[in-house]
């Protein structure tokens, strides 16, 4: 039987905040197997802010999706045909898929992986234990090197990167303040994950909010977001802070991205510039065993807890995409694509 693969392609490239006209949908036949080879169908696939860079054309730390090309994307399924030695049929992973229904990929593919599903939720190891969890734990351990009771802020703090950043902060007892948009996420993040505070940045006065919840200054700011809350934190950084970058999703839908303002034009213009820096969670790629490992760990015994919001269909992807900069989703923004 010919298996069908459905894929969502870039058919423009957006001006701003994506629309449907930029993407188009697609069907192909899956071509037959060749030696070495893996037929993965997905059933859970992530979306992350950073796949809008991906869409312009400007290149950045990878290039642009060509137009015609399939969205960049991570995904988790079961390998269900296989040529290869190192996957079998059953096989659970996860795999660079980017939006597709099924992937084929050869086994020498380091960025396909074994996962195990019974130690935690499959869709989790698209978020507290897969990509948005790794960034966190290599972004606050290797990159701010914190120490013990030093002032943690960090933005977007009841997402999948943030949530999981102040958890661990707590883990190294440091005094954790989160931000958030709205009650209920600033309710979670404090009474549930355990933060000392959570400013819900909807309300206002960022600069007195600080203050308040930061009454001996700021030594590591997690920065996701950009914009307002980046300039309130530049002024009351301590001397000697970090500030590890893993993205600006304010400023990702400009149409000119090159021209807007950033966490680098902000923190770079003071007259004493802490220490700053735009870190790739790739460049840690030999040691996502060790993370993973300790991730995996946190969750299945309950150290590490998060929230997911999963949404039901490939083909909506687009629409879905665009929750993650108007603050809909709550937690990791995962698309159910098949039933396992």
């Amino acid at each position: 039987m010919t298996i069908k693969n459905t894929r969502i392609v870039l058919a423009s490239r957006p001006q701003g905040q994506p629309v449907a006209e930029n993407y188009r949908i697609e069907t192909e036949a899956v071509a037959k197997l060749k030696k070495g080879q893996v037929l993965i169908k997905v059933i859970y696939l992530s979306l992350d802010p950073y796949m809008r860079g991906r869409m312009s054309k400007e290149k950045s730390y990878a290039d642009p999706i060509p137009i015609g090309g399939v969205i960049t994307g991570e995904s988790a399924g079961v390998v269900i045909e296989s040529r290869s030695l190192r996957f079998q049929e059953g096989d659970y992973v996860c795999c660079p898929s980017g939006w597709q229904s099924h992937f084929v990929t050869d086994e020498s593919d380091l960025n396909v992986y074994p996962v195990d599903p019974s130690r935690v939720p499959l869709s989790a190891y698209l978020g507290v234990c897969g990509m948005p969890g790794r960034t966190a734990y290599f972004g606050l351990i290797r990159e701010a090197k914190p120490y013990a009771s030093e002032t943690l802020v960090v933005s977007a703090a009841s997402g999948a990167v943030g949530s999981v950043v102040g958890q661990i902060g707590k883990m190294l007892s440091l005094r954790v303040v989160g931000v958030a948009g709205g009650p209920e996420k600033c309710a979670w993040v404090k009474d549930e994950l355990g933060f000392d505070e959570c400013i819900n940045y909807k309300l206002g006065d960022l600069d007195e909010a600080l203050r308040e919840a930061c009454p001996d200054g700021i030594d590591i700011y997690f920065e996701s977001v950009g914009g307002a809350l980046s300039e309130a934190v530049a002024q009351q950084l301590n001397p000697g802070a970090r500030v590890p970058i893993c993205g600006y999703i304010s400023s990702y839908n400009a149409e000119k991205i090159a021209a807007a303002r950033t966490p680098f034009d902000i923190f770079g213009e003071l007259p004493n510039p802490p220490w700053h820096k735009f870190f790739l969670v790739f460049d840690y790629l030999a040691e996502y065993g060790e993370a993973n490992t300790k991730l995996v760990d946190w969750v299945a015994n309950d150290k590490i807890k998060y929230r997911e919001t999963i949404v039901e269909g490939l083909e909506k992807a687009p629409e879905y995409f665009n929750w993650l900069f108007e603050g809909k989703n709550f937690g990791k923004l995962i698309v159910r694509v098949a039933v396992d």
